[in-house]
């Protein structure tokens, strides 16, 4: 054998073996057939200090020498032994187990319990084994070494049934390191699927399971979609009625079945909270069969759409076939029903019990969208809600409540007394009552209001007493030329000053006393602005007559309360506010009026009477017209065109009334000259016009109207006609110049034809 192969197969060859036995790496194995026992080494106690560059969990290999007895082995043995254990230690993942003979001496390398590997070095026969030295962490090796050829090799042993051969013939066998352990996060034995390939299995399986649920869908979904063709949408209602997955004439017909039957019937309404009904035919409400159908659209295309269908129900409202104009006509009509001013929130008192009112909103129906809600539901047979405004209000509940507590019931809760110059008023809880009420503030909240012209009139006569009374001054005539009767000025109780503390007053529940302020009260009309009236002449001057005495008795009442009535310089006279109430307790008597046309009887008849007569003097005074009423028919004792009723309420309260005003540049003084069958009456002031009346001829002429009475009073009349005059007043200047000129056209109704029946 030649030289370098000679100390070649002599020469320490390494095995790379996982070891995974509990002892301590670097203990020397004795000999065999020695008793003594195995001791660590130098080099493995060193190689049991941890290098400091070096990681916990990185493995670290030590050299396992074997005198390995030479058996001759092909090089072809060679490699495939060697092949086939690195495959078989791939595949169990399984350490080799080297075998040597029992005589020779070893040393053995174990590693720790962490599983880490170590190289150890087996020294061959007949050489003596050097000391075992630390092995450099080695990675895992990529192959396993083959020998050479023609060297031969022996088995070792391994885990399988295949042993691994070593060469014969050199010193040492280089064995390939086995693979790597499992994971800890790898599960399963050897020949078991990994978790990679298990999950992909389980995809495969649920894919071709969706794969199959989405077939089947899909086929009942287009079997779905064409056995519906020509059909209304599944789950479509109109009004109530379930007309979905139907042939459009089949639902047209149970429509018209089920929903007809309430066309022709009331369709119930409700604004707010104002129920009403309204009259479909009135309204022009009729329905459109086809259009209604079709507004439930194609079959929809929508899977999603079409699964829901099976659950659910799709309302859809009537199209009717109606004019817009005509239901908003109907609409803003029924507005008289529906509409409702706001309340605001308030006080009312019964007698002298404050009574809260709360609040209430306003509302107005919303007309066009009203129109477009009734046209879509007036067919369901239910009630339609229709839209509304709601007009809100300033005040609320709490408002009230609070008003209620601090106001209205400290300010019921007693009387009020004023004291005056030797003499007391007082105002009792309902006298306050009648005078409180409550507004709306502005900053919100209810505010008091104190109507104190009637808590005065309350006072007036309690404390007149304690009063002096001006007069004012007023123009007499004495010799048929007027004088002055010089005014008196007065001291009297002012009243707006006296209630100022009221309402503070009215606040507690005690103590509720006031003092009377008192201040002197000049005349209204003084002796110096009657003396620049110019009152000096008459003016205008007109009487009539011919009055029964009933009617005469009231013409005297009211010509004396208008005789020396004062009509100053741009001032409008009223024959109602000057005399008041004419009623029984200012001495007025039931005599002849006219009443729609008819005789009749009222008291303070007859006054109508001083009404034309006052009116005639006006016109020729040249006052200015400001409102009068002819009588309805001409009465022949008055001037045709030219005369005036007046009436009031039995309150006293004007309905028809006689109005003037003084355009001159001086004041005007009514006389007044009653006897038992005349009434006259005179205008004083200065002469500044010239006026005459023109009457046209009758014309436009009317029979006049039958009435027939029954009874033994009755009393025949043929009546009279009626007819229409013209009466044209010119104002002149003294110089005869024309100032303007006036038209007045009167129609005069027939009076009644009696017919005595019986």
């Amino acid at each position: 054998m030649p030289e370098e192969q000679r100390r070649e197969t002599e020469a320490e060859r390494t095995v790379v073996l996982p070891v995974h036995s509990g002892e301590q790496p670097g203990t020397s194995i004795p000999p065999a057939g020695t008793d003594q026992p195995a001791e660590p080494d130098k080099s493995a106690r060193s190689a049991q200090r941890p290098d400091p560059d070096s990681t916990a969990d990185q493995p670290t290999e030590r050299t396992l020498v074997v005198p390995v007895t030479s058996q001759p082995v092909s090089s072809a043995e060679t490699t495939a032994e060697v092949r086939r254990e690195a495959d078989e230690e791939s595949t169990a993942r399984q350490s080799p187990v080297v075998a040597w003979p029992p005589d020779l001496p070893t040393e053995v390398a174990e590693p720790a319990l962490s599983e880490s590997e170590r190289t150890v070095v087996i020294p061959s026969v007949g050489a003596a084994a050097p000391p075992a030295a630390p092995a450099a962490p080695t990675s895992p090796a990529p192959a396993t070494p083959m020998p050479p050829p023609g060297v031969p090799t022996v088995p070792v042993g391994s885990g399988s049934d295949a042993p691994t051969m070593v060469s014969s013939t050199a010193p040492t066998a280089l064995l390939t390191r086995p693979a790597p352990m499992p994971q800890q996060d790898e599960p399963g034995m050897p020949g078991e699927p990994g978790p990679d390939e298990a999950r992909r299995r389980q995809l495969k399986k649920a894919g071709v399971v969706a794969g199959a649920v989405a077939g089947a869908l899909g086929l009942i979904y287009g079997l779905d979609l064409a056995l519906s063709q020509g059909t209304v949408p599944r789950g479509i209602a109109v009004a109530g009625v379930d007309v979905g997955g139907m042939d459009r004439s089949a639902a047209e017909q149970k429509l018209r079945d089920e929903i007809g039957p309430r066309l022709d019937q009331p369709v119930e309404l409700q604004a707010g909270d104002v129920p009403t009904t309204l009259d479909p035919k009135a309204a022009g409400l009729r329905m459109d069969w086809q259009r209604t159908l079709d507004e439930a659209g194609e079959q929809p295309l929508n899977p999603v759409t079409r699964l829901t269908s099976f659950f659910t129900t799709r309302e859809i409202g009537v199209v009717s076939d109606a004019d817009r104009e005509q239901v908003a006509r109907t609409l803003d009509e029924l507005r008289k029903q529906t509409d409702r001013e706001p309340v605001e929130g308030t006080i009312r008192f019964e007698g002298a019990t404050p009574v809260p009112v709360d609040p209430k909103p306003g509302q107005k129906l919303n007309v066009p969208e009203a129109i477009d809600t009734l046209l879509t539901e007036w067919a369901s047979g239910k009630a339609v809600h229709l839209p509304i405004s709601t007009v809100d209000v300033r005040t609320t509940k709490e408002d009230v409540q609070r008003a209620l507590d601090e106001v209205a019931k400290p300010a019921v809760s007693g009387p009020v007394t004023i004291k005056g110059d030797g003499k007391d008023g007082v105002l009792e809880p309902k006298d306050i009552a009648a005078a409180l009420s409550f507004v709306p503030a502005k900053n919100g909240g209810l505010e008091p209001k104190l109507d104190t012209k009637k808590l005065a009139e309350v006072l007036k006569p309690q404390l007149a007493s304690t009063e002096e009374k001006g007069e004012d001054a007023r123009i007499v005539i004495e010799g048929d030329k007027p004088v002055v009767k010089p005014s008196k000025d007065g001291r009297g109780i002012d009243y707006d000053k006296t209630f100022e503390p009221l309402p503070d007053v009215l606040k507690r529940t005690d103590n509720r006393e006031l003092k009377a302020e008192y201040a002197d009260q000049p005349a209204k009309l003084t002796t110096e602005q009657a003396q620049k009236l110019g009152v000096k002449e008459v003016v205008a001057e007109f009487t009539t007559g011919g009055f029964a005495p009933d009617s005469g008795h009231n013409i005297r009442l009211a010509a004396e309360s208008l005789n020396g009535a004062i009509i100053k310089p741009g001032e409008t006279f009223s024959m109602n506010k000057h005399t008041g109430p004419r009623t029984v307790a200012q001495g007025y008597i039931p005599a002849g009026i006219i009443n729609n046309g008819k005789p009749d009887t009222a008291v303070g008849g007859g006054v109508s009477q001083m009404a034309t007569t006052l009116y005639n003097a006006s016109y020729f005074a040249g006052m200015t017209d400001m409102g009068h009423t002819p009588h309805s028919y001409w009465i022949s004792r008055y001037p045709k065109g030219r005369e005036a009723t007046i009436f009031q309420n039995p309150d006293g309260s004007s309905v028809i009334d006689l109005r003037f005003r003084n355009d001159s540049k001086t004041g005007l003084m009514i006389q007044t000259i009653w006897t038992p069958s005349s009434i006259t009456v005179r205008m004083w002031g200065t002469k500044t016009y010239e006026v005459t009346s023109d009457i046209s001829d009758e014309y436009n002429h009317t029979p006049p109207p039958e009435k027939k009475v029954k009874g033994d009073k009755c009393h025949a009349s043929n009546g009279s006609r009626g007819f229409t005059v013209t009466d044209t007043r010119t104002i002149k200047d003294l110089d005869g110049r024309v100032i303007k000129r006036e038209k007045k056209t009167v129609r005069y109704d027939g009076s009644p034809k009696i017919i005595c029946e019986g």
